[in-house]
């Protein structure tokens, strides 16, 4: 397993390389003037041509990504563009209060999904089943900000129970939490139902009702740990595009993380940051997917993972 872990991450330098090149060449083409938005609307076309050059994006655009990718691998990334802070205390600074509220809400997400995926396939074809999927099927189409707003109209505004934004105590993870892991519970849900109603038809299993086994027994302790490989797949997919997904909602609860971090990076054109952070982000889903692989060999030991 061992070999396998370091070839894994071997591989991940050509990716990560080319995601830096499509990042930076992304960035260069998106509309704007970082120099004008740095300088300020009243600026002269001088101040704005001394900003730019200040900035270095007056240099040749193959000079700035090599500073970027060299800078890159001694563990520098540069400047805002924006507050001239490093861009590492910053990322080191916003980091914590992302991972934070992903882990809060991917825990609370596979506890209720694989709850109400359980329940929905012991109960096929029933009412509880259908309201259960229905529910499912409706947390997966909503949008994330949409039921981020009704959550703090309901509960910050109207009810006045929770906070609207921040994140000083462990009231304020509630609503974000809810509102940010609510389509990965949906997900979770279909499919733990999907991958359990497979399992459930298994000769192991009718063998074990035949023993006389209690039926909960049967469900959690024999078809569960079989169903749970394509979950455990699925779910680690789901954390990584969770960190991409906090973005939104950081942005409506003004949590102080990287997503909030980055909306206002984009909007003001700051380069190094959006640079780093997006490739923060390529980092963080390679590793959670390699992580999932060895996780896929610790709950079925027959899965090797030498090739």
């Amino acid at each position: 397993m061992l070999i396998y872990i370091v070839r894994r991450l071997a591989a991940m330098i050509p990716i990560l390389l080319i995601v830096a090149v499509v990042i930076f060449l992304f960035l260069h083409m998106i509309p704007g003037d970082p120099a004008r938005i740095v300088a300020g609307p009243e600026a002269s076309a001088q101040d704005v041509e001394n900003t730019r050059i200040v900035l270095g994006l007056d240099r040749p655009i193959y000079e700035q990504f090599w500073e970027f990718l060299s800078g890159a691998l001694q563990g520098d990334l540069g400047y805002s563009f924006r507050t001239r802070e490093p861009v590492m205390d910053m990322i080191s600074d916003r980091i914590m209060p992302t991972l934070e509220l992903s882990f809060v809400s991917m825990v609370w997400a596979i506890g209720a999904g694989m709850l109400f995926g359980v329940f929905a396939a012991t109960k096929r074809g029933k009412w509880q089943d259908q309201l259960t999927m229905f529910g499912a099927t409706t947390g997966i189409s909503m949008p994330s900000f949409w039921l981020g707003l009704m959550l703090i109209e309901l509960f910050a505004v109207q009810l006045g129970w929770l906070p609207t934004g921040g994140n000083q105590s462990a009231e304020h993870y509630i609503l974000p939490a809810i509102t940010l892991g609510s389509q990965v519970a949906a997900i979770i849900a279909r499919f733990t139902r999907s991958s359990l109603l497979e399992t459930l038809g298994e000769d192991y299993v009718r063998t074990a009702r035949a023993k006389g086994a209690r039926e909960m027994r049967v469900v959690w302790l024999h078809a569960l740990r079989n169903a749970l490989l394509p979950v455990v797949t699925m779910t680690g997919m789901q954390f990584g595009f969770l960190l991409g997904g906090s973005v939104v909602v950081e942005s409506v609860f003004s949590w102080p993380g990287m997503g909030n971090m980055l909306i206002t990076s984009v909007s003001m054109r700051d380069y190094p940051v959006i640079q780093a952070e997006m490739l923060l982000f390529a980092i963080q889903f390679m590793l959670i997917n390699l992580l999932v692989d060895v996780l896929y060999a610790v709950i079925n030991p027959q899965i090797r993972l030498d090739s």
